[in-house]
């Protein structure tokens, strides 16, 4: 059994696989586990660069929380953000947000930690059989944005192949800026509504819990577009705009830019998950709410009924 894709969704399949006493490998295309809860550090200290946050309403991925919670791994941050608009600045109440001290990439690589995961490993095609790479197999978990796996599927496989074409996604930028001190207040994290740039800015260091200078922003998607093939030259407009937003006199000391090409899903195929007769199963956030909790639901029930049909 082959899971490709070892961010939340496939580690999470996987999980359920070897649970029920099936042997799964993950296969992972980049150098780390983690996905879009990707953290990168800088002069030693991790930074967010995929979800800003996630929020626990499912009760089983709630205990999954209290887990990560008793272990250390995570904290209550904040449920109010701000919100800038054009009726000004504002507090908007939410639920509770959740943030990693080392970075949601550590989740990942937590829940994956008795797992067998190729790192570095691409995966080149995937064909009926199914056969992944000229090698046949059980079955075989996508879990990835769907453009992603489209390129994966040979059209023979109908039904995937007409489950990821329903799924539509938008661009972002994340920017990460290092400030040489703090000098703002009372900010956590604020959605930016109707702005050329900026969709969401978050203080990286309340976060965290260290207090750090560092801001992340998250660029909108028509933003991003323009700016996908060259994404580092994006980057000083950005640090104007969070700079402008909160008033700051200094320049960052440090501005890095992440391009994700599908860094959010805006339509997508219903249920949990998607696993046809040909042994193909597909996961992520696609199926559902685009959130961390949408994805570790999703990954969670394809494993499930993957082992439902192998054993």
């Amino acid at each position: 059994m082959i899971v490709v894709g070892a961010g939340i969704a496939g580690v999470a399949c996987a999980r359920e696989l070897v649970r029920a006493g099936i042997p799964a490998q993950i296969r992972e295309r980049g150098r780390v586990a983690g996905g879009r809860m990707a953290s990168k550090r800088f002069d030693g200290r991790p930074a967010d660069l995929g979800a800003a946050y996630f929020t626990a309403s499912d009760p089983a991925f709630a205990a999954l929380v209290a887990e990560w919670q008793a272990a250390g791994l995570v904290r209550e941050w904040t449920d109010t953000f701000l919100a800038y608009g054009a009726q000004g600045r504002r507090e908007v109440p939410g639920p509770m947000r959740w943030a990693a001290p080392r970075g949601l990439r550590s989740l990942v690589e937590h829940l994956a930690r008795d797992l067998p995961v190729a790192v570095d490993r691409l995966v080149l095609g995937v064909e009926p059989g199914p056969v992944v790479d000229g090698r046949p197999c059980a079955a075989v978990a996508l879990a990835m944005p769907g453009p992603q796996a489209a390129l994966l599927l040979d059209p023979a496989l109908t039904a995937a192949t007409r489950a990821v074409q329903t799924q539509t996604w938008a661009p972002s930028l994340a920017v990460v800026l290092r400030f040489p001190d703090r000098r703002w207040a009372d900010f956590r994290g604020a959605f930016v509504n109707d702005h050329p740039v900026l969709a969401l800015v978050c203080d990286d260091g309340d976060r965290r819990g260290d207090a750090a200078p560092v801001l992340v922003a998250h660029t909108t998607p028509e933003f991003a577009t323009r700016h996908l093939r060259q994404p580092t030259a994006a980057g000083p407009a950005v640090e104007e705009a969070v700079r402008d937003l909160l008033a700051l006199p200094e320049p960052a000391e440090n501005v890095h830019v992440h391009r994700w090409t599908y860094a959010k899903p805006t339509a997508g195929p219903e249920g949990t998950y998607h696993l046809d007769d040909d042994a193909i199963g597909l996961a992520g956030d696609a199926f559902g709410p685009p959130r961390v909790q949408t994805a570790w639901r999703s990954g969670h029930d394809l494993g499930r009924a993957l082992a439902a049909r192998l054993t």
